[in-house]
């Protein structure tokens, strides 16, 4: 039997805006939060008890979560923080500290955990995976992927012997300096005997703190070399990106929602569109009870959530809008993410609503942020 840990205390600030209001996890891919899609893969694999920890909104995880039962899974849920006269307040205990913290309450890593984070989309083995952690005699294994040697800088790479023993890493080396183009994806096999590596009641991390621990004690450390798809969502950019992709198709297990009723365009329940006088182009995804207005321009790969008003003459063009927003008359919104409260660039700049009065405003896009029409 395999169990998993989820890392999700983290406050997520390179996502912002997106994580303002918020925790990562529950970023949107295709209307389903990103941890979804790892708790569903997990569940294919047979493994049924999840542990997750939790600090900034973590109501809204747990609230959507809940015991698991959805998935077929077993969900528990581990507070990182303190009550402070009556106020809940998040303190993060670092990835290797939450494992310590649930293990000295309840000795939850009894067997071989599988221990991940919450922000990115993956078809990995795991059960090959985890035979090769077993078959290896390892306390720990980082699962690792190669990237392009021009890549390098944005990942920490590892170093490791002939038989994929670790000795070292590099972290964001330039790819002149890097020894390596092995890219750890943030995905851990550990055995019990890990915890005790961890000490009591500290902030510690597992890549900047516990693994230099066991590469300094040489212990069974091992890192695979695995193709497979891993899609982090560290930033804004990464997340306009994979949606692109998404809406493309060029990711594999991830199907439209809704139905198809013309190519490459799906909706949900309940839209209002005037066809005969609006113009998609797909690929593109219309959630419920959206409204097009006459003369209105959608163009993929874009995704429209539910509740959303595009008036008469706007325009949307490799966009994505959250729920309940209203994009005013013959305005046009280009490669952007909107919310009720802000607009981002594919880039990351961002303006929020209340910039200007009642208007967010980005070039020569407008969006007015009423929340219904």
């Amino acid at each position: 039997m395999v169990k998993a840990m989820i890392l999700a205390a983290g406050q997520g600030t390179r996502v912002r805006p997106l994580t303002r209001d918020m925790p990562k996890p529950m970023i949107p891919i295709l209307g389903k939060p990103v941890m979804e899609y790892l708790i569903e893969h997990m569940a294919g694999h047979g493994v049924r008890e999840i542990m997750v920890n939790v600090a900034y909104h973590y109501q809204k995880i747990e609230e959507y979560f809940g015991n698991g039962s959805r998935w077929g899974v077993e969900i528990g849920y581990s507070y990182e923080g303190v009550c402070d006269h009556g106020d809940i307040l998040p303190r993060p205990l670092g990835s290797a500290g939450g494992m310590r913290h649930i293990q000295d309450f309840s000795g939850f890593f009894d067997t071989t955990t599988l221990v991940l984070c919450a922000d990115a989309l993956i078809d990995l083995d795991i059960t090959a995976a985890v035979a090769e952690h077993h078959q290896k005699g390892a306390m720990a294994s980082v699962v690792a992927l190669n990237v392009a040697r021009e890549d390098v800088a944005s990942y920490g790479v590892v170093l490791a012997d002939g038989d994929g023993r670790i000795a070292s890493f590099q972290e964001k080396p330039s790819p002149q300096e890097a020894r390596s183009t092995l890219a750890s994806t943030g995905i851990y096999i550990f055995e019990p005997s890990v915890l005790d590596c961890i000490p009591l009641d500290s902030v510690y991390d597992i890549g900047s703190q516990l693994f230099p621990t066991l590469v300094a004690e040489r212990r069974p450390f091992y890192v695979q070399n695995r193709d497979f798809h891993w899609i982090d969502i560290g930033r804004v950019s990464d997340y306009w990106s994979v949606l692109q992709r998404v809406l493309r198709g060029e990711i594999r297990n991830m199907g439209m929602p809704g139905r198809e009723v013309r190519p490459g365009v799906w909706v949900g329940l309940n839209v209002s569109i005037a066809w005969e006088t609006v113009t998609v182009t797909g690929p593109v995804y219309i959630g419920s009870s959206v409204r097009l207005e006459p003369g209105a321009v959608v163009e993929g790969p874009s995704w429209i959530g539910h509740g959303c008003v595009i008036k008469a003459g706007a325009r949307v063009h490799r966009s994505i809008l959250f729920e309940y927003v209203r994009i005013a008359p013959a305005m046009q919104v280009i490669d952007m993410i909107v919310s009720r409260q802000y607009c981002v660039d594919c880039h990351g700049t961002t303006v929020y609503r209340g910039d200007d009065e009642t208007l967010l405003r980005w070039g020569d896009a407008r969006v007015d942020g009423s929340h219904r029409d």
